[in-house]
């Protein structure tokens, strides 16, 4: 597909043990790759609601009876799923990450490889977007964003530089934020150094980790009994979060034991992570980083 190439589509999918008349959700529409996929394994009975928040998203809307594309962030997934009558479904599907067309848009600030202005908001009628984070952040809280979401052990340094270039004149595009960054990117290590600080920079524009978050913990009541969640991740901050959550139902610590030393957890994996293969990695390079986990009621 043009707009976004889905990654691990069958095998996400097939996480979902789809029933032909089931209640699923896509949380991630996108180019509507997963959604088309699971509608062509539903029965006429079958329903399947999906969310995107980004409006670019909107145009790919699928002409089906049995579809209905809610254009809102899916931390709010249980409220608008009440809005049209659904209190439990048989199967949620989450791609997390950024879609090749926000890749691929220049003007939409996620990429390193164009020109242009400091955005990356994934909903453009956000209030917050990359300028305020670099131009209006104090230097504590640009290196705690760099920090927590870019995983860079020298934020504090790279903070320090946006801070005193800033002052001088405003950071308005990538290219000028890649120009101050000069000194912390050497040329053998580019790409990846100039990644970790977008991502880190989009996830806080975003609030990527604190939507995951609200959004698994709403999964526990939203699911059927022996209904699936199928979780597509792209870096470790949102992988270690799914895997904690499937395996306790935490994002920290342990969960508490009874009496006997059980632990009373609200899902279970299904099967070991799932990774692209050579094939699909070749075709579609942003497939590189993907992994899968998949999980059931207990």
């Amino acid at each position: 597909m043009d707009y976004h190439n889905p990654v691990l589509l069958k095998e996400s999918v097939d996480g979902l043990n789809i029933k032909p008349d089931g209640v699923y959700v896509d949380v991630t529409f996108g180019g509507g790759g997963h959604s088309r996929e699971i509608l062509s394994r539903l029965g006429e009975k079958g329903k399947l609601f999906a969310f995107d928040q980004d409006e670019d998203a909107q145009r790919n809307k699928i002409d089906d009876l049995r579809f209905t594309l809610i254009p809102q962030n899916f931390r709010f997934i249980k409220r608008y799923l009440r809005f049209y009558g659904i209190k439990k479904v048989d199967g949620v599907l989450a791609d997390l990450g950024v879609s090749s067309h926000q890749f691929d848009e220049a003007e939409r600030g996620f990429s390193t490889r164009f020109d242009a202005d400091l955005d990356m908001r994934m909903n453009q009628a956000g209030e917050l977007s990359a300028y305020e984070v670099i131009n209006k952040y104090d230097e504590a809280q640009i290196s705690s964003v760099l920090f927590q979401y870019g995983e860079l052990r020298n934020s504090r340094a790279i903070a320090s530089k946006i801070v005193e270039a800033r002052s001088e004149k405003k950071i308005k595009t990538s290219f000028q934020l890649k120009e101050v960054l000069s000194e912390f990117v050497p040329k053998a290590v580019e790409h990846k150094i100039l990644a970790q600080i977008f991502q880190a920079i989009r996830i806080e524009v975003n609030q990527e980790i604190e939507v995951l978050k609200e959004f698994l913990q709403q999964i526990p009541e939203l699911l059927l009994d022996n209904g699936r969640l199928s979780v597509i991740s792209y870096h470790s901050l949102e992988d270690r979060l799914v895997k904690r959550f499937i395996r306790n139902g935490l994002f920290e610590g342990e969960p508490e034991k009874d009496m006997f030393g059980n632990v009373d957890v609200p899902m279970k994996k299904v099967e070991k992570l799932i990774v692209p293969n050579s094939s699909e990695i070749k075709i579609n390079n942003r497939a590189r980083s993907a992994k899968l986990r998949i999980a059931t009621i207990v």
